[in-house]
């Protein structure tokens, strides 16, 4: 009895978390502020206890786990009209880099050593600090680097090029299923894939992991490869 006991309130818990993430919005890792990700735990927490409650109320961690999320969604609503808010909850952007100078001050403030600071540069691709004009540690941790002119990469706009416009492609096949309604929006019919897929030497849909199609009607098809890939080049 007690074991579909916590059956239920285990889906029960499962079910509040993806109500209250609904409502709280989505955000990737990298973008949660501190307090996004401490509530995110705390809230997490709650829900496990709740799924394990035999003896106690699980009426007290629901009703906890509701009053982090409208917390959430108020410090969000209130960010979005308040500079000065948002500044206290999100925090702001420090500059460590600019024109050659180290800022110590803001590192010490942003608490990020040099170090650090100098393993970002290098994943970010910049071995020689000389080659950055500037890098400003953003309010999600992350830190954004702005290169030279002469180390920066060219452009289409740098040589008077005038690239033709790109598209976003349609997934008309995801994991061997025709995706129909993706296959109308984008003014096809099945006929028409079909009719492509022969010209390709497929003759079934489920021989495609994936199949894309821009607004150039470019057809795009990668077949469901089996076995592994023949050298393991990256370890």
């Amino acid at each position: 009895m007690d074991i579909l006991y916590i059956i239920i309130l285990s889906i029960g818990s499962v079910v509040e978390l993806f109500i209250l993430c609904k409502l709280m919005g989505y955000r990737q890792l990298s973008q949660m502020s501190m307090f996004d990700y401490v509530n995110g735990i705390t809230i997490g927490n709650i829900a496990a206890e709740m799924a394990t409650a035999l003896e106690d109320n699980f009426i007290h961690p629901m009703v906890a786990m509701i009053v982090y999320a409208a917390i959430a969604i108020f410090l969000s609503w209130l960010s979005s009209k308040s500079i000065r808010a948002r500044r206290v909850i999100s925090g702001k952007p420090w500059v460590l880099l600019d024109k050659g100078k180290l800022f110590y001050e803001n590192f010490k403030k942003s608490k990020i050593d040099l170090n650090e600071f100098l393993t970002q540069c290098r994943v970010s691709g910049y071995f020689d600090l000389s080659q950055l004009e500037s890098a400003v540690l953003e309010e999600n941790g992350r830190i954004s680097f702005l290169p030279k002119s002469e180390y920066r990469p060219l452009t289409p706009s740098d040589i008077q090029m005038t690239p033709a416009r790109e598209s976003l492609a349609a997934n008309l096949i995801i994991d061997g299923h025709i995706m129909h309604d993706n296959l109308k929006a984008s003014g096809k019919d099945e006929r028409w894939l079909m009719k492509q897929l022969h010209a390709h030497n497929i003759s079934d849909p489920s021989d495609v992991l994936l199949a894309t199609c821009d607004l150039n009607n470019h057809l795009s098809i990668y077949p469901n490869t089996r076995g592994e890939s023949p050298s393991d080049v990256f370890i």
